[in-house]
């Protein structure tokens, strides 16, 4: 049904030049987002370097592009976000080119990817859709994934919850956490560059005492709706995803302000050449019925003005200013994560 709904949202695409885009949106009030309509006939072969995630919603959108555009030959290769990036160097290292667009669930990855100077730089048209606090020269968001502290209403109170990360290493919650987790991975780090190696340290080896372990962050929300722990630290969607599921559970989302614990990490392409194709595919990721689809399906952040976010998000939302492109420096954070025993 899902799959359907989103087809059915692109079946009437028109053809329009990339060079009437930001036109399009002009005609529409400003930057925001244009609709599948005004997007290029995708025609020709593409390779995608996809990071699994997202149960699958991401290849539902692969489905619903290829589907609208039969003369596009699409070569999709799917693996853990990390684990393409590192191909990806390797592939450069041996002189060697198969992929013409890669898709990452996380920033850290682009990062490496487009510091690495594989990236091409993204075309105005598209930088002027996204929305200004996540543009980057080298590669474009897609959709963002905000940091969360998942609570069980029925254990502890959202007055009894810090709205300071570091506040947890002291506290008496009993915490749900997800260490291998490459997500909890970029927000350590995003720790480590706004609070320093020492605050961190010390943070981890505080939660550490009284932290219970779980292999993913749906596990984690998971945990807390069972009353496992009061607490824990995850992205956003899987608690929202849970109680769409579970409209009943004992879960609720609180927020900390202004540091790692309320970091707005991304999901994100690296064009990797010039090709007009691949930068064309983008516009489709960046389009209203796709940035309208990852809101509603899989409650990601659109990244375009215009489009709703998704519902049941806590507000406010007061991220840290940092830029997402150095998450990639995750070594140091793998090292902390081994010494302090966590990992």
């Amino acid at each position: 049904m899902q799959r359907r709904h989103f087809v059915q949202g692109v079946a009437a695409l028109g053809l329009l030049s990339p060079s009437r885009l930001l036109a399009a949106a002009a005609e529409s009030g400003g930057p925001g987002p244009v609709g599948a309509d005004a997007l290029p006939e995708l025609a020709g072969p593409l390779t995608v370097y996809l990071g699994r995630g997202e149960g699958g919603l991401y290849d539902d959108v692969v489905a619903a592009i290829e589907k609208r555009n039969p003369a596009l030959k699409l070569k999709i290769r799917r693996a853990p976000s990390a684990a393409l990036a590192n191909t990806l160097l390797a592939e450069s290292r041996a002189g060697v080119k198969r992929a013409d667009l890669f898709w990452s669930i996380d920033a850290s990855s682009l990062g490496a990817v487009a510091g690495a100077g594989l990236g091409r730089p993204v075309p105005d048209d598209i930088q002027g859709q996204i929305k200004p606090d996540f543009r980057y020269d080298a590669w474009a968001a897609v959709s963002g994934r905000l940091r969360t502290v998942p609570y069980n209403p029925t254990r502890v109170s959202r007055e009894a919850i810090p709205d300071d990360i570091m506040a947890f290493a002291d506290s008496d919650l009993r915490i749900g956490w997800a260490p291998a987790y490459g997500a909890f991975q970029s927000f350590v780090t995003a720790m480590r560059l706004l609070a320093g190696e020492g605050p961190t340290r010390s943070w981890l080896t505080g939660v550490n005492r009284h932290a219970k372990t779980y292999a993913g962050e749906l596990g984690v929300a998971m945990g807390v709706a069972r009353g496992e722990v009061d607490v824990g630290f995850a992205n956003h969607y899987y608690t929202l995803r849970l109680k769409k599921g579970q409209p009943d559970a004992d879960l609720a989302l609180a927020l900390t302000a202004g540091d790692a614990g309320s970091l707005v990490n991304s999901s994100g392409v690296v064009l990797l050449d010039d090709n007009p194709l691949a930068a064309n595919f983008l516009r489709y990721l960046l389009s209203r019925e796709v940035q309208s689809y990852l809101a509603r399906e899989a409650f990601e952040i659109p990244m375009i003005a215009g489009v709703p976010g998704p519902a049941g998000l806590p507000t406010p939302i007061e991220p840290p200013a940092i830029n997402l492109t150095r998450l990639d420096d995750l070594q140091p954070t793998l090292e902390l994560l081994r010494e302090t025993g966590v990992l």
